[in-house]
């Protein structure tokens, strides 16, 4: 059986962090290099980085479990529009094809509805062509193209995605 549920404790999002590594160094491997990878999950999905993000800038993240055990997380965040920002949606490979990454969406969808938003938004690399099919299918479209300097050398080179609600 699988739960969504907001994270409430520090314990929860090192859980989170540690599972984030996981699916980061098996998810991206072939898309991006691995120097990039590990600088990428130091810089946005690391403990002290989601931290940062749910004590400063709004973020939430939902643990995604099945029959208890963690396969998965969200990071969102409402913006000060009318927009709901899905910063992060992962499953670990052992999870995939049995219609969560829908149950997760929908919990997005869910979220942002009660947050009184009317699209979501987010980005994908541009060659993660899995995770693209996946959000066309759900009914995201591009919206924009955007190549963004991360530092140390290294850029993401996204799609800008977005679902009206």
């Amino acid at each position: 059986m699988i739960s969504i549920e907001k994270i409430k404790t520090d314990n929860e999002l090192r859980e989170i962090a540690v599972l984030a590594e996981k699916i980061w160094h098996e998810c991206f491997v072939g898309i991006i290099s691995a120097g990039q990878i590990d600088y990428m999950v130091e810089k946005f999905q690391s403990f002290g980085a989601m931290k940062n993000q749910t004590e400063t800038q709004d973020y939430y993240y939902m643990a995604v479990r099945n029959n208890g055990s963690l396969c998965g997380y969200i990071g969102v965040k409402p913006e000060n529009d009318d927009r709901f920002f899905l910063s992060k949606l992962y499953l670990h490979e052992s999870a995939r094809g049995m219609g969560t990454a829908s149950l997760m969406l929908a919990k997005v969808f869910e979220e942002a509805r009660n947050a009184g938003k009317k699209s979501v938004y987010l980005t994908v690399n541009k060659y993660n062509s899995h995770a693209v099919k996946v959000y066309k299918k759900t009914g995201f479209v591009i919206i924009d193209s955007v190549v963004t300097d991360i530092g140390n050398g290294y850029v993401m080179d996204d799609y800008i995605m977005e679902y009206k609600l």
